[in-house]
Order: C-alpha cells, then structure tokens, then sequence
C-alpha cells in the first residue's frame, strides 16, 4: 500500500513538472483545446442531423428530398469545418509537444555542462544518453498522444453523454451505468504499466550503456579475449528487457479488446432498450439512430484514452528518468563575488588539504605544498596513491574536503573557475579530440590564433611531419576518437594544443606515455623551453623524465612520503630510490 501510494505522489510529481513546461505554451494550449471543443460539437452535431434525415424518410414514396439535400449540405459543411480544425489543432499540438521536448532537452544538456565530476565518474555514460535521446523520445510519443486524443476524448464523452440526456434520460442512464466498467479496466492497465514500462526504460538505460561501453572499448575487448563474457553479459541483459517489454506490452495490449468489449455492452444496451421504448412510441426511428452513433461515439474516446494512459505511463516513466537528471545537484557556482585570475605568476600553496572521493575510504589527509613561481615539481608513487587527485584538486575539478589551495595568496574556491582553469596548460594521459579539423582541434584553446602560429605550434610538439603526410594537412578532417591517428599523433595534437596557449601554469600527467622514446626525447627538450618561468605540475611513472624537476614529491596513501631533488632523494635511500632501482635495475 505505501508503495503505491509513493508510486502514486511520484507520478503526480512528475505531471507537475512536465505541466510546468507545458504553461510556457499556454495559449497554443488554449488554442488547442477550443478547437477539440469544436470538433467534438461538430462530430455531434452530425449524428443529429443524420437522425433528422432518417425521420424525413416515412415511406416507400414518403420521402422528403429536398429536405434531405438541405441536411446533407450542412453535413458537408460540418466536415469540412471539422478537417480544418483538426488540422489546425495537430498543428498546434505537434509545435507544444516538439519545443517543449526541446526545451527539456536544452536543460538536460545544460545540467550535464554543469555537473560536478563525481555525478560523471559515478555514472554510465549509456545510460545518460539513453535518458537525454531514448527516454525523451519517448516521452515525446506519449505527450504527443495525450494533446491528440486526451482532450477531444474526454470532451466527446461528456458532449455525447449531455447529447444523449437531453434526447432520452432514460437510455442515457443505461449507457451511465455501464460506464464505470470502462473506468475499472483503464484503471486495472494503468497501474500494472507504469512499473512495467519504468522497469523496461531503466533495462534499456543499462543495454545501451553496454553497448556503448563494448563498442568504444572493442580494442580492449579483443585483446583480452572477452567476447564471449561481453556476449554473455548483453545476452542476460537482452533477456531481462525482452522479460519486461513482453510484460508491458502484454498489459497494455489488453487495452483494446477489453475496452471494445465494454463498446459493445453499451451498444447492445442501447440497442435493446432503445428499441423497446421506439416501440411504445417514446422515440422516433431517426433520434434512435442517433443515439446508437452517440453510443458508439460515447464508447469510442474510452478505447483510445486507454491506449493514451498506456502510452502515458509508459510517457511518465521516462519523463521521471531525465527529470532525475536535471534536478541532480548542479557543481556549487563560483562566489557571486569571485574575482578573475589574470597574469598568474604561479605561486601555488596546499595548506592542510583533506580529499576523499567516498565518504569511508581515506585519501589526500594533510597535505601541505609550497610551490614558488616558475618551479618544476614532480608527483611520483604507486598507482592510486592520489598523483592524479592533485591535479584534480588545483584544476578545481573537485573541492577539498577541507584545508585551502591558493594561486598567488587567493584561494581558488574565490576565483572563477573559467580563470582558474584558463591559467593551467594540460596534457593528459588521455587525449581529447573533437571533430573537425587538425587546425580547428589545435586552436581550440586560442580560437583567434593565426595558421602561421598553428604550424609553429605543431612544430614545437614534433607534430608538423605527419601533419603534413595527412591527405589535407591541417585542413584534414578528423572524427572525435582521432579516426586513423596513432595515439602518439593524437598525444602530439594535445601538446601542440599546450603550446600554442602557452599559460602560465602547466599539467602534465603521463604527457609523453604514447610517444616513441626518439619523439619523447625531443618534446622533453621543447617542455624543458617551455616550462621554462612556468610553474609546471608533471605527474610520470617513467622517472627517467622528471630528473630535471626543482621539486620531486613522492606520494604514499595520500601523503607526501619523502621531498626534494633526484639526487638528494637517491641519497636518502627511501621509497624513491627503490623506485628508481625498480626502473634501472639493469
């Protein structure tokens, strides 16, 4: 019982959300319902003339023509007026349905543009996009749906029903007492889709993470022979959504024949005491035939809102699924009053800095860090030890649980994150290419820089040889992983990138782990000119790159271990030393 009464406020929660971007469009809305009231009135309004005719035909030679062309004008007349107004009012519909789809759309892209990291790293990417793209479809189905046929239906059961009280109160009350039957089995559909279709919707969620998991990893996939296991584990998902879909369709199949199946107990009703009572005179042989159409017009709005809760639940389950979305809290803003870090000198201080990802597992505790402008500092350790957390931590990608970082004496949490990030030059482990151009993907962190200092650039990252081996050279379009580059290409790509912003503070976290040891060499001279009075943050595993650093820190379990130059922390014999040697034993 609490289950349903909590499934229930939900999908009350939802409709108000979903209403609250529907008002936007009110007058459409307006618009839409007078003319379902006009086209209900006009689909009445028919029957009763038909009716009339019938009355006009007494016998064989008792027939009144020119009284039946009259009527049959103003049937005509009545149809025309009832296209153009359904016309019009699909119209209209279509334009709410779409740009409100749009408009939630828009903010659930712009709720992801401002989602903090850990929102991100704790989900699967298939399953946002299945929310932003499958479920909104979706959506977008059952709301189209509702505005078609939720309005004129119920308007034609209350016209009809006003219609026929007015015509025979007492064959009225016949088809009111079968009604609720019809109320009873939508009722019956309703409640067992929605959990139905919520279950088939968050499945489909987990299948397209799959997907898009094995298919942006097939390399890894193949290498480690887990084709089977992968097939196995989409084969036990496909399953599970087959099971539900099956379950939903199922249960909302049974809408149609059950709701006919109450059309013909009305009409039959009507019918049989119909003809009783035109028997004893009380009704005339064409108001009777009029009250059978009312009756199946009545019966008819019934099947379809049906179909439309159906399709509803399924609608809502899916609209509850991005509103989880867009209601997830956003990263904190940055300070109404934040100032803007420009020319940074890159004096870098870690006071008492706390960080841990999960609430029960410890990482960064206490940690401290001078680092004076224009120094070279290194972070080495073991995998896990919080190396790639710094850099997250003075990116601003994270805030510290506790303590403070500052650039040049002002803590960060009081600049804007925009100016923070501007100030830092980064290249990571993992590349990032858009699509696009070669040229387009190495200007993208200075838009206005000319060819000329693109192709400088590139040179200075060892990139201009193979650039120019490409069919187009800088005009050669790539797509979003790279395409055909290596992944030492597309590492060179992200350092020219670097080079040609050229910040005042560097990031590079395993910067040269894709490039060949000859390359390397070379972009470790250009990093050496370019670090050059640049405060420069280096993240290696291969020590053999960080000898030259004014500042080594050698991290263990989110503490800082041991500090100094290569050769003085040779000296000590501690953990970096037994590093070093694991590298060099040779």
């Amino acid at each position: 019982m609490a289950d349903s009464k909590q499934k229930r406020a939900g999908q009350m929660e939802t409709i108000k959300k979903v209403l609250h971007y529907i008002k936007r469009y009110w007058l459409l809305v307006g618009l839409s319902l007078v003319l379902a009231a006009v086209i209900v009135a006009l689909t009445l309004y028919v029957p009763i003339l038909t009716g009339d005719a019938v009355d006009l035909i007494v016998d064989k030679g008792l027939v009144d023509m020119p009284g039946i062309f009259v009527i049959l004008k103003k049937i005509a007349i009545a149809m025309v007026l009832t296209a153009v107004a359904q016309w019009v009012m699909n119209t209209a519909n279509n334009y709410i349905t779409y740009h409100v789809i749009q408009d939630i759309r828009q903010d659930a892209f712009h709720k992801l543009e401002n989602l903090p990291l850990k929102y991100l790293d704790a989900q699967s990417y298939g399953d946002i996009v299945s929310r932003v793209i499958a479920d909104v479809d979706t959506f977008a189905d059952g709301l189209l749906m509702g505005f078609t046929q939720l309005f004129t239906g119920v308007l034609t059961i209350f016209g009809t029903l006003f219609f026929m009280l007015v015509t025979n109160v007492p064959i009225a009350l016949v088809v009111i007492c079968i009604t609720p039957v019809s109320f009873l089995v939508a009722k019956f559909i309703a409640t067992k889709t929605y959990t139905m279709f919520k279950e088939q919707s968050e499945t489909r969620g987990e299948q397209t993470a799959l997907v898009e998991e094995m298919v942006g990893n097939q390399k890894i996939v193949k290498t480690f022979s887990r084709e089977e296991a992968v097939t196995e584990q989409f084969r036990e998902i496909n399953g599970r959504l087959e099971k539900c879909s099956l379950k939903a369709i199922f249960y909302s199949s049974l809408t149609n024949p059950c709701t006919r199946f109450v059309n013909s107990l009305v009409y039959a009703g009507v019918g049989i005491f119909g003809a009783l009572v035109a028997i004893k005179g009380g009704i005339s042989v064409g108001r009777l035939s009029c009250f059978l159409s009312y009756a199946n017009q009545y019966t008819k709005p019934f099947n379809e809102i049906s179909g439309v809760i159906t399709e509803l639940q399924n609608a809502l389950a899916c609209a509850a699924r991005i509103f989880e979305l867009i209601e997830e809290e956003a990263q904190i803003p940055d300070a109404a009053n934040a100032g803007t870090l420009t020319d940074a000198r890159g004096n870098v201080e870690l006071e008492h800095v706390y960080f841990q990802y999960v609430p029960d597992k410890k990482l960064i505790q206490d940690f401290n860090l001078s680092v004076k402008p224009g120094q070279r500092v290194a972070i080495v350790g073991p995998t896990g030890c919080g190396k790639t957390t710094i850099i997250n931590l003075l990116m601003r990608f994270y805030d510290v649980d506790s303590g403070s970082i500052s650039v040049d004496g002002r803590d960060i949490r009081d600049l804007t994150r925009g100016s923070l990030r501007t100030s830092y030059g980064m290249v990571l482990q993992e590349t990032w290419l858009r699509a696009g151009t070669i040229l387009d993907n190495i200007r993208m962190g200075n838009p206005h820089a000319t060819e000329e200092e693109v192709v400088e650039a590139a040179k200075a990252a060892h990139a201009h040889s193979f650039i120019k081996r490409l069919p187009e050279g800088y005009h050669t379009v790539i797509t979003e992983d790279g395409g055909s580059l290596s992944q030492g290409q597309k590492q060179l790509l992200c350092i020219a990138r670097v080079m040609l912003c050229l910040p005042p503070m560097l990031i590079l976290d395993e910067a040269t782990s894709s490039i060949d040891t000859r390359t390397e060499i070379r972009i470790q001279k250009a990093f050496a000119r370019m670090m050059e009075g640049r405060t420069s943050f280096i993240v290696a595993h291969r020590l053999s790159t960080i000898r030259e650093a004014d500042i080594i820190l050698v991290m263990k379990d989110g503490n800082i271990i041991e500090q100094g130059s290569h050769e003085s922390l040779l000296a000590q014999g501690g953990f970096y030393r037994e590093l070093y040697n694991s590298q060099f034993a040779g």
